[in-house]
């Protein structure tokens, strides 16, 4: 009896044993290769739910059937122009053909290194088939925006102007996942997309492209101060020039003003003292006594002919002035030298 027993108990360990080794589950998320001495058998198991096998002999392997994720690590690569740059990039795949998959790649360890070669081969190809401006342009028919200060003049110098460009990023990326899409599809796995993630210059080169646009910059800065400077000089040359014709034209007003008004004044002397020879007598005296009050100072010294008009009414004066004290003669040669009051 416990002979039996005990054979009974170990043919039920062995058929519980055998009955677990047997059946398997798929899951909604994934797909299943099933191997048999190391070799697939059958076709992929596509369908969830409970399923059975060869227990002992044969081995499940799962395929994940979502959407993966493929990140790629930051890569320098030249571009067209000669800048090197640093390029990451991320991508999204599935497993469409679990068998295909499985006798090239086995796990996804080994798709994700073959995703590495073949996507980082084709965006070096790529990146380096197109200049910078290319790639990081998203588009052709952008249109920049401008300050609403710019005058007609600055926008007619196209001030703050895009480089055109022919392609831009999304038509480069494009070009990437068509090339990377091809060769990957030999492993099972369908590329879905493919992105640039960051574009950054390389560290060895970022200063200089700094300093080049601080240098740009700086040139487009000194042409705007140069203008600025050449308009305010042309600003001041106007108002030098407006201010002279302006001091011009009223200097020849007030000399018209000041001519008419001496002619004016002439006419009235000359009609006031040429009524008889008393009156032409009295104004040549009084405009000679002007003519004196205007030319002789206190330290003035005349030398005047005898027949001078100025002489005449001194040489009266003197002669009167030497008749009261002592008698006199003229000058040689009619010449009189006086300083002071007796001039």
């Amino acid at each position: 009896m416990k002979i039996t027993s005990a054979i009974l108990g170990l043919v039920t360990i062995a058929l519980v044993f055998a009955v677990s080794g047997s059946l398997y589950t798929v899951s909604e998320v994934e797909q299943a290769i099933v191997t048999q001495f190391g070799k697939p058998v059958g076709k992929p198991i596509v369908t969830a739910g409970l399923k059975m096998k060869v227990p002992f002999i044969q081995e499940v392997h799962p395929i994940d059937r979502r959407v993966l994720e493929w990140d790629g690590s930051p890569s320098d690569m030249p571009t067209k122009d000669k800048l090197y740059i640093s390029v990451d990039l991320f991508a999204r795949w599935r497993i469409v053909e679990p068998l295909q998959y499985f006798l090239r790649l086995r796990d996804e360890r080994s798709a994700q290194s073959r995703l590495d070669d073949i996507l980082g081969s084709e965006t070096r190809n790529a990146v380096a088939k197109h200049e910078l401006i290319e790639i990081i342009r998203t588009t052709k028919d952008r249109t920049p925006l401008r300050d609403t200060l710019l005058t007609d003049e600055e926008r007619a110098q196209d001030i703050g102007a895009l480089v055109p460009i022919s392609k831009g990023r999304a038509l480069v990326e494009r070009q990437i996942f068509e090339a990377a899409a091809q060769k990957v599809g030999v492993f099972g796995i369908e590329l879905l997309d493919i992105r640039f993630k960051r574009i950054n210059y390389n560290e060895s080169v970022r200063p200089k492209i700094y300093d080049r646009m601080i240098s740009e910059r700086r040139q487009i800065a000194e042409r705007f101060l140069s203008e600025g400077n050449g308009e305010a000089a042309r600003i001041r040359g106007n108002r030098v020039r407006d201010l002279n014709k302006i001091q011009s034209e009223a200097y020849r007003a007030v000399e018209e003003i000041r001519g008419v008004a001496d002619a004016t004044a002439a006419n009235i002397y000359a009609k006031a003292y040429n009524t008889d020879l008393q009156t032409i007598e009295f104004y040549e005296f009084t405009r000679t006594l002007q003519a004196y009050k205007d030319i002789i100072s206190g330290e003035t010294t005349l030398v005047l002919s005898t027949d001078s008009d100025l002489f005449k009414f001194i040489r009266t004066m003197k002669a009167a002035t030497l008749s009261e004290t002592t008698p006199s003669s003229t000058p040689p040669n009619g010449v009189l030298g006086t300083k002071g009051q007796d001039q």
